[in-house]
């Protein structure tokens, strides 16, 4: 039996596979990936590699062994999920794994915005398997904020149309320490969890928070859903992808991702990441 993380050179992925060897020797690890160079700093230290790729059905008959505890990490090309997802939900059904781990998005089956859709499909996709499932449904993670933070200084504004909803962030370390969690622990088969920060906070909080690190005057600037989306397509994002965004925001003013229920801290067994503390890290970081 094998401690199996797909997409495991990813951003969450990485971290996945170093929460899992600070808990089980490297000779329990697989990292799934699709190309090997990527990820020869895994296998030096010990891990397994299999080669397969989501959108390859074929590359997958090899990844999954009987008795694996499997985590399936979204992929990231929207509109290819589910099928993507399926391909690796029939192999890990026909490897026979003892565990099917997925990381969705917080709300689950009620989360009623666009980027949600592909998450329900494959939970659905994983029920209908009949494997032993865990379902880590990923509140928002703060680096999705914390990542724009040049053209935010630039600009000395924070631009968005989520009103005064509230986000219940974490890091993806501490999405990662759950799942390394649940995938190394028992009593989590056939079970989802709520995953999110321990406090919701605004983005008029996070504008003041910059602003209280940096010496700058950072304002929130609440816009109308369509002028956020001239505004995305104007820097550079497809429509598509600029649409799936302003949804999301108009998700947060509905409160769809301001959920605390506690499960990412008692999973990990500690506070989540404050905000200031991971907008500090990279505003040290820039």
């Amino acid at each position: 039996m094998s401690i199996v993380a797909t997409g495991a050179t990813g951003a969450l992925g990485r971290l996945v596979v170093d929460a899992l060897l600070a808990t089980v020797p490297a000779g329990e690890v697989v990292a799934v990936v699709r190309d090997k160079e990527k990820a020869a700093a895994l296998a030096a230290r010990g891990v397994e590699l299999r080669i397969a790729d989501y959108s390859a059905p074929e590359t997958l008959a090899g990844a999954f062994r009987s008795g694996d505890r499997v985590l399936l990490i979204s992929g990231s090309e929207v509109g290819r999920r589910v099928a993507q997802h399926a391909a690796v939900i029939d192999a890990a059904k026909a490897a026979d794994v003892a565990q099917l781990a997925y990381t969705g998005i917080l709300g689950g089956p009620d989360a009623d915005f666009a980027l949600a859709d592909e998450h329900k499909a494959t939970e659905q996709l994983i029920l209908d398997s009949g494997l032993p499932y865990t379902f880590l449904r990923n509140g928002w993670y703060t680096e999705n904020y914390t990542a724009n933070l040049a053209p935010v200084r630039e600009h000395r504004a924070v631009v968005a149309n989520a009103g005064e909803g509230r986000i219940a962030s974490a890091t993806r370390a501490d999405y990662a320490a759950a799942a390394a969690a649940v995938l190394t622990g028992d009593g989590h088969l056939n079970t989802a969890y709520e995953l999110s920060g321990d406090t919701a906070w605004s983005l008029a909080e996070y504008a003041a928070v910059i602003s209280g690190l940096t010496g700058e005057t950072i304002a929130y600037n609440n816009v109308p859903a369509a002028a956020h989306q001239e505004i995305l397509v104007g820097a550079g994002l497809p429509e598509g992808f600029a649409a799936i965004l302003v949804d999301v925001d108009e998700a947060i003013g509905r409160g769809r991702l301001a959920g605390t229920s506690g499960d990412l801290a008692r999973l990990i067994g500690r506070p989540t990441t404050p905000l200031a503390e991971t907008v500090r890290a990279a505003l040290s970081a820039a």
